[in-house]
């Protein structure tokens, strides 16, 4: 019988379920406040540093939906290695962990939980960066799939001000209507 998890997947899951502490400069601020219920809905990836499940990811959309026991119910669905590529879909769980709404756990296999802060929100939700204490891994999320080149550029240097390497920082290709035509 072929065991449920590879020792290596273990270990890389413990790895990226271990930030709990501040690392990499001083601690990382959250916003002030996330309202929930403007929160929820799809996003699309905009850039990120990914995990070892992104890579090769295309089309990412990150789609958020509050349960009645306060939990996030998470979809993230993405075309693997191109636009045509094959349908990819993961479904952690998101745990609030402080009444600012914006200090999360993630958890993709019981029992581990991934630290998730959001750290930036626009006043009118379309974009937000979630970022990791460890300074290991952030997204750039949009509800529409491009952003102004001056805005992602204000949003890099504020995730460099944060204490990351901006050079591991990848765009995630996204198809929009007008390369469809």
């Amino acid at each position: 019988m072929k065991p449920l998890l590879s020792p290596i997947l273990i270990v890389i899951l413990l790895a990226f379920a271990s930030g709990c502490t501040e690392e990499g400069g001083a601690p990382m601020e959250t916003v002030k406040q996330v309202d929930l219920e403007r929160f929820m809905g799809d996003w699309f990836v905009i850039a990120n540093i990914p995990t070892f499940v992104e890579k090769g990811a295309y089309n990412a959309v990150e789609s958020y939906a509050l349960n009645p026991d306060g939990t996030i119910a998470t979809t993230f669905t993405f075309n693997k290695d191109g636009f045509d590529g094959p349908l990819k879909t993961h479904n952690p769980t998101g745990f609030i962990r402080d009444e600012s709404n914006a200090l999360w756990w993630m958890q993709f296999i019981w029992p581990f939980k991934a630290d998730f802060r959001i750290v930036w929100l626009d006043p009118d939700y379309s974009i937000t960066v979630i970022a990791r204490a460890k300074r290991d891994y952030v997204w750039i999320m949009a509800r529409e799939p491009e952003i102004p080149a001056d805005t992602y550029e204000q949003i890099i240097a504020f995730i460099g001000a944060l204490g990351y390497d901006t050079s591991k920082i990848q765009r995630v290709p996204q198809q929009t209507v007008a390369d469809l035509t």
